[in-house]
């Protein structure tokens, strides 16, 4: 478990530097001006918030003066009547403010994390493989829930503070210029510290934010990895990387939370000073008759009520910096450029392509009165017929090659077998295929055109990958082979899973295709998650079809059940097969021996035997091992 700062991570924090960045603020209020409507109510019931404030002190101040001028006459119903309207619009505004806060939040909350969900689901393998899950996880949840609460209450506050402010300011300068000036003074000292602190919260949020995001990936990985920390009795060492990680975050939050305490009682000294001067000079003034004993009153309250909203935007102030540096960092992923991505002149359909295409389209269009619909098909159906590899350079970020100057042509239907040593470059021959990566140098050609100038989602519709390590989501059985195809029926369903021999073991559970196979298929067995796995593959008709070591993580007589369904998959279709086991690939049309980046040898099964190279060395091994057994 790592606890040290990746240059990557380092490099992420280089990027946020300024002090307040207002671009950053207007990405998030077009998220809020989506709900338009909401933020409107919102900010009227702040706005008549703030106005049934402003109302009470002056009608405090007009009775207190009206009792003493008429006494007994003085006409209090008036007044009572005058501030149980004003509670009545309190009260109201008070509980409408809150709804359409929590409306708001809720609101922009979903946006925020439709939006980041939906740019992950755009974003290369390379992105993952340099951002561990729990900073992503980091991203849509605390980060989110910061930005949705700064924009929603955020959004209150200034709205209800400011009119309270100017509400206040105008209101007593019309009472008595002197002590409203007096009141005033304290706003120069008040933004010069504001904007010494600013920096210095800024600065220790940005801290937490940091640690908690690793703190969520170590738990992350804590969790994923609970097997291999067992198994090597890490639970010690492991811990002790832990709580270096919470100490580091536990040093930023109380800084930050120092810094956020000295900064509140400074604006609540300020405003006391601000109080009790007007008090002094306007007992003055009263004693020399120049100022009624209500309206003093009036004004106190006033500039009590002055520095209300400045402590709560000053809270919220605190809380902004916090949140700039979340929304720093989830805009960053919302706003991250596919490494891999559709150029503006992709199209599906050219040469051999299109003329099926045509084809396809013409039939299609007799039975169908929408044009759309046929389009798509047409695309759909358009047949790869050669894929060339030529002269293919690749590299993972900075290490070193991979491939270098690797040329294949592969024609329509064949089958090419890959097979050597771990780390000569299989699985990046089938990545770069499948355009998980793209070539850092050279081309890979399908029907003579470069496959970047083809659509991206097209290209993986044609694909049909079963990976060494199956992932089965939550679900049942029926969703997880559909996840194959949307489209797909009962039948299909069935068909596929009879194809690969998967129909019989589902039917031995109680629910059959309806059983639930939990969180990641932890309920079934390796055997029989890759055995669906299979059915989903293929469930899509697929033109290409990948197998990543399919078969290595399952048993002899799993696999013997399931090779004569892979044979008839594998029929008219182009195939790539990367094998542990030689056994498995022994009908191949063509066996690739790779070797670092490179293939040293190549054949069907029988001519690379007779050859006795690199080829017959690892089969007469392997048959070795398994003739002598474990």
């Amino acid at each position: 478990m790592s606890t040290t700062t990746t240059p990557l991570e380092g490099a992420q924090e280089a990027r946020y530097e300024k002090r307040f960045d207002l671009r950053v603020w207007g990405k998030l209020l077009r998220y809020a001006m989506a709900h338009k409507v909401k933020l409107s109510l919102l900010a009227f019931f702040g706005f008549t918030t703030a106005l049934a404030d402003i109302g009470f002190p002056w009608v405090t101040g007009a009775l207190i003066d009206e009792v003493a001028q008429k006494g007994q006459s003085a006409d209090l119903w008036a007044y009572a009547w005058i501030y149980f309207g004003l509670i009545i619009v309190l009260s109201f505004s008070i509980f409408a403010f809150i709804v359409m806060a929590g409306s708001v939040r809720t609101s922009v909350a979903h946006d925020i994390r439709r939006d980041g969900f939906a740019n992950l689901q755009r974003l290369s393998f390379s992105y993952f493989d340099k951002h561990p899950v729990g900073w992503l996880m980091s991203r849509m949840t605390s980060d989110c829930e910061r930005l949705s609460n700064i924009m929603a209450w955020g959004t209150l506050d200034l709205v209800w503070g400011s009119t309270l402010l100017i509400g206040i300011s105008i209101v007593m300068l019309s009472m008595n210029l002197t002590l409203a000036l007096l009141v005033l003074t304290v706003m120069p000292i008040l933004a010069v510290v504001s904007a010494i602190f600013q920096t210095r919260i800024l600065g220790s949020a940005r801290a937490v934010r940091k640690n908690n995001s690793r703190i969520t990936a170590a738990y992350n990985e804590g969790i994923m990895g609970m097997r291999t920390t067992k198994v090597f009795g890490r639970e010690e060492d492991n811990l002790m990387d832990f709580q270096k990680l919470t100490g580091e975050m536990y040093d930023s939050s109380v800084r930050n939370q120092v810094q956020s305490a000295l900064f509140f009682p400074i604006v609540l000294s300020l405003g006391s000073l601000a109080t009790g001067l007007a008090l002094a000079a306007g007992g003055v003034q009263v004693i020399a008759g120049s100022l009624s004993i209500g309206v003093l009153i009036a004004f106190i309250q006033y500039s009590r009520r002055f520095f209300d909203p400045i402590e709560d935007m000053s809270h919220w102030f605190a809380e902004l910096q916090m949140a700039q540096a979340s929304a720093e960092r989830i805009f960053g992923l919302i706003e991250t450029v596919p490494e891999i991505r559709d150029r503006e002149d992709a199209t599906a359909m050219s040469g051999p392509a299109a003329a099926e295409s045509l084809v396809a389209l013409e039939e299609s269009a007799t039975s169908s009165s929408t044009l759309g619909k046929p389009v798509i098909l047409a695309a759909q159906r358009a047949r790869v017929r050669e894929i060339r590899f030529q002269d293919v350079d690749f590299t993972y970020g900075e290490g070193p090659k991979v491939l270098e100057r690797f040329t294949l042509d592969v024609a329509v239907g064949e089958s090419i077998a890959l097979v050597g040593a771990t780390g000569g470059g299989k699985s990046t021959i089938v990545n770069l295929l499948c355009r998980f990566y793209e070539p850092t140098g050279g081309r890979i050609l399908m029907d003579g055109l470069d496959y970047r100038t083809l659509p991206l989602h097209w290209l993986q519709s044609q694909l049909g990958i079963v990976l060494q390590t199956p992932h089965l989501f939550s679900g049942s059985i029926a969703d997880n082979i559909r996840y194959g195809d949307l489209e797909a029926s009962q039948e299909d369903i069935e068909a596929a899973a009879r194809l690969v021999g998967a129909h019989e073991f589902i039917l031995e559970f109680t629910d059959g295709y309806k059983t639930e196979v939990g969180e990641g298929g932890n309920q079934l067995s390796t055997g029989q998650k890759q055995l669906l796995s299979f059915a989903r593959a293929i469930i899509g008709d697929p033109q290409i079809l990948v197998m990543d070591e399919a078969t290595s993580s399952i048993d002899t007589e799993t696999e013997s059940r399931i090779q004569h369904g892979v044979e008839k998959v594998l029929e008219g279709r182009t195939s790539f097969v990367i094998a542990h086991r030689l056994s498995t690939i022994r009908r191949a049309d063509r066996i690739l021996v790779i070797d670092d980046g490179r293939i040293v040898e190549q054949g069907n099964h029988q001519a690379l035997l007779s050859l006795g190279g690199r080829y017959y060395e690892l089969y007469s091994q392997q048959r070795l091992r398994e003739s002598v057994g474990p």
